[in-house]
């Protein structure tokens, strides 16, 4: 058992032994440049976990302009004109009789991009079979000749598109007349209706 003497005694050597080590560690130039540059590199490392990878790439490039909101119908032919390599750079990309615009994801569908054949293109058939080969096609395809499996896979990534993109309007038919959207209207509204 302990005296009350040894635990006053243990407490002066810890209390000691501490202020030695902060004496050791302020006092000493050395040590202190050392302990300035051991709490930078903890801060960077705090600093870039908070923030993410590539905020700071993001930081470092300009913004792109925000596009105004398009609205409308468009022919085969006519999506062709928006794969990102005019001045404006908007790509737009159909999907299952729809048409999203996609710019936000240039990085993926803009010229260069992975799935750059996708862009001022109806992507249904190659997302329904998985081909990244361009669909040249000039009318548009019903895909009635897709079996349940492609047709669920399209789907789902029609249900990514309009939850990540701003839906423009629907990919017409041939023959097909387009709808005159209201400029006040709201997207809600218009997909609702176009859903129903």
């Amino acid at each position: 058992m302990e005296t009350p003497n040894t635990v006053e005694a243990d407490a002066t050597v810890e209390s000691s032994f501490l202020a030695g080590a902060l004496r050791e560690i302020f006092y000493s130039p050395m040590n202190l440049a050392l302990l300035s540059i051991i709490c930078f590199l903890i801060y960077k490392i705090v600093r870039d976990r908070c923030e993410g990878p590539g905020a700071r790439d993001a930081a470092l490039q300009p913004a792109e302009p925000e596009l105004p909101k398009m609205r409308r119908d468009f022919t085969i032919k006519e999506l062709r004109e928006f794969d990102g390599n005019q001045p404006d750079g908007r790509v737009l990309v159909g999907v299952n009789g729809n048409v999203y615009d996609v710019t936000k994801g240039k990085r993926f569908y803009g010229p260069g991009g992975p799935y750059a054949t996708f862009a001022g293109r109806d992507a249904s058939r190659n997302l329904a079979t998985f081909s990244v080969v361009a669909n040249d096609k000039d009318e548009y395809d019903d895909l009635s000749d897709l079996g349940a499996m492609e047709m669920d896979s399209i789907r789902d990534w029609e249900m990514q598109f309009k939850e990540k993109y701003e839906y423009v309007g629907k990919l017409l038919r041939n023959g097909e007349v387009p709808t005159i959207y209201d400029n006040d209207s709201n997207d809600e509204d218009d997909n609702n209706k176009k859903d129903e």
